[in-house]
């Protein structure tokens, strides 16, 4: 039974580019990432989102719309200084696509950011980020109708970077 805190008093609603990142997620972690670009608006953005780690649905261009985990924070397991926004697409894709649009819809929230012990225990966590993801967005459960979301379906470039709040 999800929690609570598993679900956001309101979804947030993001659009960024993908952009080269640190080229940890999917070489050394496993899980690649679509790392997210905001423009003038990214360090706003990031100041109204608690760091930590989410669930919803993306969409890359005009393609199909798929389960993602998310985090939002500094990675403290690497103890960066800049946040980033690093999307995991919960779909196995043949090619990058880098300096393509990516429209997040975001449904909920998994856990804070913490530094681990180890590799493995971060690879681990974030496999049960993935599955707890997966499990929320399944069909029959209440946040799978959102897959269809009026803004994943029609981004505005006029809204990129913009964290939105549907209430």
């Amino acid at each position: 039974m999800p929690e609570e805190s598993d679900y956001l008093k309101c979804p947030l609603l993001l659009y960024g580019k993908v952009v080269t990142g640190f080229q940890r997620g999917s070489k050394e972690l496993g899980f690649p990432t679509a790392n997210l670009e905001f423009g003038d608006k990214g360090e706003e953005m990031k100041g109204r989102v608690k760091q930590g780690v989410y669930f919803g649905w993306a969409r890359v261009g005009d393609g199909e719309v798929h389960a993602m985990a998310m985090s939002v924070g500094d990675n403290p397991h690497y103890k960066n200084i800049k946040v980033t926004v690093e999307v995991h697409i919960l779909h196995k894709f043949e090619e990058d696509f880098y300096g393509q649009m990516v429209t997040c819809y975001v449904a909920g929230y998994i856990r804070p950011m913490t530094p681990f012990t180890s590799l493995d225990d971060l690879i681990k966590t974030i496999q049960s980020d993935c599955d707890h993801a997966t499990e929320m967005l399944s069909a029959g459960s209440s946040l799978h109708p959102t897959r269809s979301h009026p803004f994943l379906l029609k981004p505005s470039s006029a809204t990129a970077g913009d964290v939105t709040c549907l209430m």
